[in-house]
């Protein structure tokens, strides 16, 4: 396959028509923390003013296609879940993680896995979003993402978010909560007993190549205990706030190494292809998820992508488009949510079958 230039260019230009209702200069309501029951429904961490729409267009390694400013360290919300999941891929790699099957506490005791109905927990279900994990993290309970409910998910919320719902065995529920991401967020880093961001520039972003600003802002309450030091936990989203805010362009030159199995351009190995692997295993649960990924396997998620594809998603919205087969990643910044399958159509529809 190739992509013909003319009709790539042409498809970048209408994604940059779609641009996302959310007002560019953070005012309120911004955000996704305005559905949850008070007095939740507020920022812990700071938010930034976005950029315009920004998209990029990766192949066999090859920038084919760029729209809008793809250098703009710009906030990416759940796409830092992914970020996790790679991070735990270090930490396995690294020999801090080595049977993901392992109860969290055994690891990481104190931090809220000991009770009972807790010690369970392995560290897949964490990265599956099926741990049942009840609690507190961060100054926020979980309790406020019970029954949420995501356009990408199959069926129908069965509640209102925020209620409690009956919590059932680990690994029996998927539930897309944003508390228990930072509780695993708070794991790795008694796992590492260094600051993730630091980890995060120096086994992923340093080796990648990146080169534009980033950050990972904690809430302001994210100070913690690790082994008698303070640190900060950060959160895995920008739910509350705070997250990791990146280029276009980084983000292109992560998926990168994502679809080449862990591995740059240059040969540097980065995670392991196991691992990466891992990543894309279908959830027994819920097959259209991985670890912290989006799975398009069953052809659910987006229509007009290969059933090959995979995703990291976030609001505002924030798409990272990777497909092996095609040897593919797209950066889509800041597009409408309501139109992510319009416009990988409109990229779909520039290839030309050879």
């Amino acid at each position: 396959m190739r992509f013909e230039a003319e009709k790539l260019s042409q498809a970048l230009q209408a994604i940059a028509a779609c641009e996302s209702p959310w007002s560019r200069d953070n005012s309120p309501p911004w955000g996704i923390h305005d559905a949850d029951p008070p007095p939740y429904n507020r920022l812990y961490g700071p938010v930034y003013p976005r950029g315009g729409v920004s998209a990029i267009v990766f192949h066999q390694g090859e920038c084919r296609a760029q729209v809008g400013d793809v250098h703009r360290a710009d906030l990416t919300f759940s796409v830092a879940k992914t970020y996790l999941a790679l991070l735990a891929g270090i930490a396995h790699d690294q020999g801090l993680l080595p049977d993901v099957h392992e109860p969290v506490y055994r690891r990481c005791p104190g931090i809220g896995f000991d009770e009972a109905g807790m010690r369970r927990i392995t560290w897949e279900h964490l990265l599956q979003q099926t741990s049942e994990w009840e609690g507190t993290c961060l100054g926020i309970p979980e309790q406020v993402d019970r029954y949420r409910w995501l356009s990408y998910q199959p069926g129908s919320p069965v509640g209102q978010k925020g209620d409690p719902r009956p919590l059932g065995e680990p690994g029996s529920y998927f539930e897309y909560n944003d508390v228990r991401i930072n509780q695993l967020s708070l794991a790795l880093l008694h796992l590492f007993k260094r600051p993730l961001p630091e980890i995060f520039e120096e086994t992923i972003l340093t080796p990648c190549e990146c080169s534009d600003p980033f950050r990972w802002d904690s809430y302001q309450q994210g100070l913690t205990l690790v082994d008698g030091q303070t640190m900060l936990s950060v959160p895995g989203g920008s739910h509350w706030g705070g997250g990791v805010s990146i280029s276009a362009m980084d983000q292109a030159r992560i998926g990168l190494m994502m679809m080449r199995q862990g591995e740059t351009s240059t040969g540097v190995r980065v995670v392991s292809r196991q691992w990466i692997e891992a990543m894309q295993t279908p959830c027994v649960v819920a097959p259209f998820y991985g670890y912290l990924v989006w799975l398009n396997r069953l052809g659910s998620l987006f229509r007009s992508a290969p059933r090959s594809s995979w995703f990291a998603l976030g609001a505002g919205s924030s798409v990272t488009w990777i497909d092996q087969s095609l040897a593919l990643v797209v950066i889509m910044r800041w597009i409408d949510a309501s139109r992510t399958n319009d416009c990988i159509e409109m990229i779909m529809s520039s290839i030309v079958s050879e």
